[in-house]
């Protein structure tokens, strides 16, 4: 059976690392996709693991050929889902994290309307902002402006197909297996079981 795409989106600060940590601790067949981009290699980066490192000339080739489910700019530098390896797990049999900001998830929604959405939730927003707060990295324009991102990712919440809310990273962890375990027993995957024997 052909894997499941599983969009994962959220604020910064919800904690959505580390729950596809705890989802792929629990099963080999969970993958995370591998994004491309412009951006220059760092000394812990790996090709191929971390990024797929491009020149601008190949990123723009990419967008010319169609080759990406979604990309856009961050800080003058492209990022992209390239969609021949996310296929290539998909027809392997694993299930594909794309762990992306939502405006990259809008745009996998309308290319592959098969793809399962969660977005993750904190508990209450004073909660999401405790916990950017104590990352010690987010202070003053840079927390306000995260804030103001969290609350225009949070009005875009209801185009998912479902909502967890990461108050323990175990249980976040088992509602997303019980949405993959949903998603395998869709009618359209099993018709194959109702058919009479030749």
């Amino acid at each position: 059976m052909r894997g499941t795409l599983l969009i994962f989106s959220g604020p910064s600060g919800v904690g959505k690392g580390t729950v596809v940590k705890e989802l792929r601790r629990r099963s080999d067949r969970i993958r995370l996709s591998v994004s491309a981009t412009t951006r220059k290699p760092r000394p812990e980066d790996v090709e191929g693991v971390t990024y797929y490192f491009k020149t601008m000339e190949e990123f723009e080739a990419m967008i010319g050929r169609d080759e990406f489910l979604e990309h856009a700019v961050y800080s003058g530098n492209r990022y992209g889902t390239p969609a021949g390896p996310v296929d290539e797990l998909l027809d392997a049999g694993c299930d594909v994290v794309l762990e992306i900001e939502v405006q990259g998830a809008l745009q996998v929604m309308e290319r592959r309307p098969d793809a399962v959405s969660v977005f993750v939730t904190a508990p209450s927003f004073a909660e999401l902002e405790r916990r950017l707060r104590g990352r010690g990295d987010t202070t003053g324009a840079d927390l306000e402006r995260r804030l103001r991102t969290a609350r225009t990712e949070y009005a875009l919440a209801p185009k998912y197909d479902y909502i967890v809310v990461n108050d323990r990273v175990e249980r976040c962890a088992d509602e997303v297996m019980a949405i993959l375990t949903a998603d395998k027993c869709r009618a359209k995957y099993r018709l194959d079981l109702l058919k009479e024997d030749d």
